[in-house]
């Protein structure tokens, strides 16, 4: 299956029934060169790609999903070359904060002390991790914004529905 006008997604993919799983998004991506490097995309970031973007729960990716994801992902992509201001292909903690605020995001510092513990290498973070930061940024700050109906940084979760929103990505 090809998908005109995504560089990521030649022909052959989708394994027939035009659905594209963590594997082949892996491959794709790998192919597409969009971390900057040809080295392949960890594959827990790819599944997280797909959990944020499924909505039919088939843990695979169709043809629109597929181009809602590479909107997002080449978006993340100029906003982490715009943040990695040493063109080392890596952002450190102080830009990886302030992307973090530019998207929206009003992280206290222990907050973002775990995210940099989570995320980075060495102390930096490459694409592949800022990718998946972003997504579960994005999916759980989606998840706790419509629990919290006042809008004033309080939800209430039960046990289960916390285990569902934080397993689901």
């Amino acid at each position: 299956m090809s998908y005109p006008g995504y560089p990521g997604a030649p022909a052959g993919y989708g394994g027939g029934d035009g659905q594209i799983d963590a594997d082949e998004l892996q491959r794709c991506l790998t192919q597409s060169n969009i971390s900057g490097s040809y080295k392949p995309f960890n594959i827990e970031t790819c599944r997280l790609m797909i959990s944020m973007l499924d909505r039919d729960c088939s843990c695979k990716m169709g043809f629109n999903e597929f181009k809602e994801l590479w909107a997002v992902l080449s978006a993340w992509k100029q906003h982490f070359m715009t943040m990695d201001k040493d063109r080392s292909g890596t952002v450190d903690p102080e830009e990886m904060r302030q992307s973090i605020a530019s998207m929206g995001y009003n992280i206290n510092p222990s907050a973002l002390v775990v995210i940099l513990k989570r995320f980075s290498t060495h102390g930096m973070i490459a694409f592949d991790d800022y990718v998946a930061c972003c997504i579960k940024l994005r999916t759980l700050t989606d998840a706790f914004r419509r629990r919290d109906q006042s809008q004033r940084g309080v939800a209430s979760f039960a046990y289960d529905d916390f285990i569902q929103c934080i397993m689901s990505i």
